[in-house]
């Protein structure tokens, strides 16, 4: 086992490998910005490095800065966390090349997965449901990409390759408008993502967003932990995660699941991942995978009992899956609501100190926050400034334990989101369960303030 790790993160991430890193004896060596100097994670760190300025391609951005920190600390491993670097191949091989054990898979598997096209052909051929498209990347051919849509069948959505956060997609409704949308995704894909590649698929026009988490070691052993529905979204950005979702039956879950395990033994992935799916009328047809720890793995902790932060430093330590497929039961039911920074129905960044700060209790909840009393909120990452976690052996129950601990939550000095989860809670269809990935953004257009 590790006995030094620098975590490569910000946020409320960071406070969560901290915190596993504690329970398996293991030092965190914590890196943060010149924004981030208050911040929870920082003040309870044995060692703490500044890597730069605010601004993230000048320190959470910054691989020689990282990486830098990670030598002058005498750290074995570098943990990513989420977004940054995570999915960042060249990081994680640069990390290798210096040294360390980079904590997620490897560079060739980030690269596979990275590109979307590539993970759907890697898909096709594990034997993963994909849904209907271009087999590979668009050409430039105005009347080939003329010809896959039609094969397809409107409506089609364009996406960009090396896209991700709901970035780099636009929806064809009509022939007369495909050229142009092609055109200005690849022009935006190009700046955005440094990969001006762009593919097709149909547009689904009334689906659930269901993921499927994994773990795999290196020992080629590998297990799915259920799923979670990520569909209540706003513009592809998830604001709340449940597990198990609710109405699918376990045999199609199943079945699903048994195949993202068999893909990740065939690509020889290693760590936590995460495959994503559109569900409609009964199927599933992959999207996309995340290959690093997602935001809302506490949902599907809480019906596990698995660890994932800690199984994913034992795993990258060559410690074996210390479970079997047979192990993973399903028990109760887990709600997690995002809790940003912002304007609960405008959605504009709220930025600044907070002047109060009572976070809910009692059983079955979890808040996981690096935010306290008088903590200032920086403007330059992303609104994210917690999450709600409640578990219950039932969804009703859960629905009631979230209910209960959103009415006792309190921040003051800036504007949250949690007026928003507590219409939702209440909310008679996400209530019932099973809403589409569209019902958010329509229920939104139904309540303007």
């Amino acid at each position: 086992m590790f006995k030094k790790i620098l975590v490569a993160n910000r946020g409320e991430i960071a406070l969560r490998i901290q915190r596993a890193c504690r329970e398996l004896g293991i030092k965190a060596v914590m890196v943060y910005s010149e924004a981030d100097k208050e911040a929870k994670y920082v003040k309870l760190a044995e060692e703490a490095v500044c890597i730069g300025p605010a601004a993230s391609p000048l320190s959470y951005l910054n691989m020689p800065a990282i990486i830098s920190a990670a030598e002058v600390t005498d750290a074995e491993a570098i943990h990513p966390g989420y977004g940054f670097l995570s999915e960042n191949a060249d990081f994680a091989e640069r990390v290798e090349k210096s040294g360390f054990q980079f904590i997620g898979p490897t560079p060739e598997s980030i690269r596979i997965m990275g590109d979307k096209v590539s993970a759907k052909q890697a898909m096709i051929r594990a034997g993963v449901p994909c849904v209907p498209g271009s087999e590979g990347e668009l050409p430039d051919d105005p009347v080939q990409i003329r010809r896959v849509a039609k094969s397809v069948g409107y409506p089609v959505i364009i996406k960009a390759a090396g896209g991700g956060g709901g970035r780099g997609m636009r929806v064809v409704h009509t022939e007369a408008a495909l050229i142009n949308a092609v055109q200005m995704t690849k022009a935006e894909a190009g700046v955005a993502f440094g990969n001006p590649a762009v593919y097709m698929e149909k547009f689904l026009q009334n689906p659930r967003h269901i993921e499927i988490q994994i773990l795999a070691d290196k020992h080629k052993n590998a297990v799915y932990l259920g799923e979670r529905d990520c569909s209540m979204q706003r513009r592809h950005q998830k604001v709340i995660e449940e597990a198990p979702a609710p109405g699918i039956p376990r045999k199609l879950i199943e079945k699903i699941g048994e195949r993202c395990v068999a893909a990740c033994k065939k690509i020889g992935y290693r760590g936590a991942g995460t495959f994503e799916f559109l569900y409609e009328n009964g199927e599933f047809y992959f999207i996309e995978m995340n290959t690093r720890v997602q935001v809302e793995h506490p949902v599907t902790e809480w019906v596990t009992g698995v660890d994932i932060v800690k199984t994913q430093i034992m795993v990258a330590a060559g410690e074996k899956l210390p479970f079997t497929q047979r192990d993973i039961q399903i028990r109760g039911h887990a709600i997690e609501c995002r809790v940003n920074a912002e304007d609960p129905f405008k959605f504009t960044p709220s930025p600044g100190r907070i002047t109060s700060w009572h976070m809910p209790g009692g059983p079955g909840v979890r808040v996981d926050s690096h935010a306290y009393n008088n903590y200032f909120v920086p403007p330059n990452y992303d609104s994210m400034i917690g999450k709600i976690i409640v578990h219950g052996d039932t969804r009703e129950q859960a629905l009631a334990r979230m209910q209960t601990a959103l009415a006792e939550t309190v921040i003051e000095g800036i504007s949250t989101n949690i007026p928003l989860h507590r219409e939702l809670m209440v909310d008679a269809k996400f209530m019932s369960g099973g809403t589409n990935i569209h019902y958010l953004e329509h229920w939104l257009s139904q309540h303007k303030r």
